[in-house]
């Protein structure tokens, strides 16, 4: 009963999951890297803006620019290699019980709901207006990629939610007394 307990307990939860989200992002890393143009050609044409409704009030935010395309895709490449980098040091250190292990979730989840929410979502969807384009829209994988960040997180800090912080860190002021 004991085993089913701790295999069952919050923290082999998080850590499995985290390595469910580390895989992922590894693969996506990697797919980005050996099939450098397919995804090449999305952030390409997101940034162009041409396949949206083409307002003239916005096409002045369109980037058509080779250079500055390229060094946005290998600035989201390097960032979902880090990414899945964090969750894969966080799930060596959930197996080994280091105390780590959470911070490092926490980071890599965060990495991967900023560059999902933050750049996908906000950024791609939003100011390029990819939600109008039918054939270059990520706004549905992106949101499923913050869904299961955001989850992650929310487990994440669930399991130091009942423990104090350590000193140096951040604390909520509950209005008591130290």
């Amino acid at each position: 009963m004991r085993f089913l307990n701790r295999l069952g307990g919050p923290k082999v939860v998080v850590g499995v999951l985290a390595a469910i989200s580390a895989l992922q992002l590894a693969l996506i890393t990697i797919g980005n890297i050996t099939d450098y143009n397919t995804n090449y050609a999305f952030v390409q044409h997101v940034f162009a803006m041409d396949t949206t409704f083409k307002s003239p009030n916005l096409m002045w935010r369109a980037i058509t620019s080779p250079g500055l395309v390229t060094a946005a895709y290998v600035l989201i490449i390097i960032w979902e290699g880090l990414s899945a980098v964090a969750l894969i040091a966080a799930v060596v250190a959930w197996i080994r019980g280091s105390r780590l292990a959470q911070r490092l979730t926490s980071l890599g989840w965060l990495m991967e709901a900023m560059l999902f929410g933050g750049g996908f979502i906000a950024i791609g969807g939003e100011y390029f207006q990819m939600w109008q384009s039918s054939k270059w829209n990520g706004l549905t994988a992106a949101l499923q990629n913050v869904i299961i960040a955001s989850v992650g997180l929310i487990l994440t800090h669930l399991l130091t939610s009942g423990r104090r912080e350590g000193a140096g860190d951040l604390q909520e002021d509950d209005g008591r007394p130290a």
